[in-house]
């Protein structure tokens, strides 16, 4: 495979045989000439790409160790935390689908949960020297510097001759509002790269010879892109899927149909032999492991894309700059469709004209990428139809047919634009690679055209805030001291989805190594809700099923709500405390909330209340548990 030298885009006039359109085109033996052109493109896109990640990412880069994505506060520090549990994990040599080290005493199914074990195990050096917030800002901008270089090499290989019409497609997918919007927080859903890598092999599946290899080589990068972003391979799988079944049978001639299928059905046969190997024991674990449980915790009807998003413009955009933005996503992280209506309207004009122009070899290429457009289109808008941020409750829509088949239960509806997304941008290089070979009227108005359409949903910088630092009385290691071995300790409030404070110092501890750890209860997660059952499966749900004390904890922290203590909430504080087995509790000077600080004030008279005096250690406020003894000693009625 050489990527210096993509094979050529061909004229409609052209036989089928040439067109790069067709998976089985053996590329041209490249000049040196060409290469070292072709060398120099890549390095420009390369530097092109990392300035603009780094541009996007620049407010941690700023300070990485307090600066934190200001609309996924949570989301970061669980990445932090699955980065640093790389580290723990090499030194121990523990599960690495399962651990106990959250959720005391239950603890968590890694498996079912955006583990990302890759990024763990390959950074694990970075995160323990240089600690997993630089570890997070690193994979986040080589991510979508990736994503779009990845998606030009892609481009040139597979489908353009111009190195800058790959360029345009590349930089649509990789800075997409989808992708940019997902830097708020989320490491998988930002790895377009590897989507983009795993397509790249899939269509290699149908040219002659070297069945066996490609079905390996296939399958291990199927078992890397699981460990990446289990969904996001999923929804790679079923747009390659789909692809290679209207491509193959789309083709004229059954003689070729046969050949076509025969081979990708060979190599697929060996991709699921060398996948399903290497990831028995993690697949295992998703669906037979321990806590396993159905759903996601979010609600699909939600997170499912308006119908308006499409032809709207981002919020943080250079259009929103203007005020032109449109606020009907979710939230800010899944904000993955705000394509804008002139891009729409270019790239539906785009298959019109490219569709008149091309060869039947490429309009079998065209006809299979209009599919998964229009499939993924569909699916993403969910079960129910949305329109101007109000839901059609009687409008069923596609998705309703699988909510609850395997897989799909488990996937939000809005991240399937984020193939839409792939879709549009192939498309956008495939208009430009066409015109950009004519006269210079013609690529001119293209080009006029494209970068009209795709200035206004420009990214701006992600957003950021400062959030607690790390107290001293972790980063000393002083907290030996009020925990025994492998013991129970948390920071208040216990960690949830929008405070994990806890989460962080505990992953702050596993990053630097050593044989002392600590565990906590709760945690920011995917888990099993206690009494809802659907089947033999419990129905997930973020987090731990809640506890009385610990509601106690998140309501003075997130609504300054201090309640009068009862003899009676002592007594359940006793049973919470002796169920978490928790040995200690602390207040740091600072606590992180999901848009600032949380109520410390209001948690220290609670806990004062609830526990007596604390103890001031270094930084922090300690108060020592005692199983079975109640600190304080009441005589009031309740």
């Amino acid at each position: 495979m050489t990527i210096a030298a993509p094979a050529p885009m061909t004229d409609p006039t052209t036989r089928d045989s040439d067109d790069p359109a067709d998976p089985t085109t053996r590329e041209p033996e490249a000049r040196p000439a060409s290469m070292w052109r072709a060398w120099k493109s890549h390095l420009a896109m390369a530097l092109v790409s990392l300035a603009a990640a780094v541009y996007v990412c620049q407010g941690l880069w700023r300070a990485p160790y307090r600066h934190v994505v200001a609309d996924n506060v949570s989301d970061q520090g669980q990445f932090e935390w699955m980065m640093s549990y790389g580290v723990y994990l090499l030194q121990h040599m523990n599960n690495p689908f399962f651990t106990t080290l959250l959720n005391a005493p239950r603890g968590v199914n890694l498996a079912m949960n955006t583990s990302s074990t890759f990024y763990a195990v390959v950074f694990a050096p970075l995160t323990h020297f240089a600690g997993p917030q630089v570890t997070f800002a690193t994979i986040l901008t080589l991510n979508l510097a990736g994503s779009a270089f990845v998606w030009y090499l892609f481009l040139r290989r597979w489908l353009v001759r111009s190195g800058l019409a790959a360029a345009f497609g590349g930089l649509l997918f990789g800075f997409s509002p989808g992708l940019v919007s997902h830097a708020n927080g989320h490491l998988n859903w930002t790895s377009g790269w590897m989507v983009g890598i795993v397509a790249w092999w899939v269509l290699k599946l149908p040219e002659k010879g070297h069945r066996v290899r490609n079905g390996v080589v296939l399958g291990l990068l199927c078992t890397m892109g699981f460990s990446v972003a289990a969904e996001a391979l999923f929804f790679c799988a079923l747009a390659c899927g789909l692809f290679l079944g209207v491509w193959v049978f789309s083709k004229p001639g059954l003689r070729a149909v046969k050949e076509s299928a025969g081979r990708v059905l060979v190599s697929l046969g060996v991709t699921a032999v060398v996948a399903g190997a290497l990831l028995s024991w993690p697949l295992y674990m998703h669906f037979n492991g321990p806590l396993k449980f159905t759903g996601t915790g979010f609600k699909m009807r939600f997170y499912s894309e308006d119908l308006v998003s499409y032809v709207a413009f981002p919020l943080r955009s250079v259009a929103g700059l203007f005020g032109w933005g449109a606020d009907l996503a979710p939230n800010a992280t899944e904000a993955t469709s705000f394509l804008g209506a002139p891009l729409v309207l270019l790239v539906v004009v785009a298959l019109g004209l490219l569709w008149k122009r091309s060869s039947p070899e490429r309009r079998v290429t065209l006809r299979a990428l209009a599919v998964v457009g229009l499939f993924f289109f569909l699916l993403s808008l969910g079960p129910r139809l949305r329109f101007m941020g109000e839901e059609h409750s009687d409008t069923p829509l596609l998705y309703a047919l699988f909510v609850d088949v395997p897989l799909f239960d488990s996937a939000l509806p809005v991240r399937y634009t984020l193939v839409v997304v792939a879709i549009f941008a192939i498309v956008l290089a495939l208009l430009a690679d066409e015109f950009f070979k004519r006269g210079p009227l013609a690529r001119l108005t293209v080009g006029v055209l494209i970068v009209a359409a795709l200035a206004p949903i420009a990214p701006l910088p992600l957003r950021t805030l400062e959030r607690a630092p790390e107290p001293e009385f972790i980063a000393s290691g002083k907290w030996q001291d009020y925990v025994t071995g492998d013991g129970v300790m948390t920071s208040l409030p216990l960690s949830i989805d929008v405070a994990v404070d806890s989460m962080r110092w505990q992953a702050y501890t596993m990053a630097r190594g050593g044989d002392a750890q600590f565990r906590i209860p709760a945690g920011y997660f995917l888990g099993p809700q206690d009494y809802l059952e659907t089947g033999r499966h419990l129905v997930g749900r973020v987090g731990a099923p809640d506890r009385p004390t610990d509601k106690l904890f998140y309501r003075a922290a997130r609504w300054g709500q201090v309640p009068r203590i009862t003899n009676l909430d002592r007594a359940q504080a006793r049973i919470d405390f002796r169920y978490w087995k928790l040995q200690a509790i602390f207040l740091p000077a600072e606590v992180t909330g999901p848009k600032g600080p949380l109520n410390r004030d209001a948690l220290l008279r609670l806990t004062t209340d609830l526990l007596g005096e604390p103890e001031q250690v270094q930084d922090v406020l300690v108060w020592r548990i005692t199983p079975g003894v109640d600190p304080v000693d009441r005589t009031e009625e309740d």
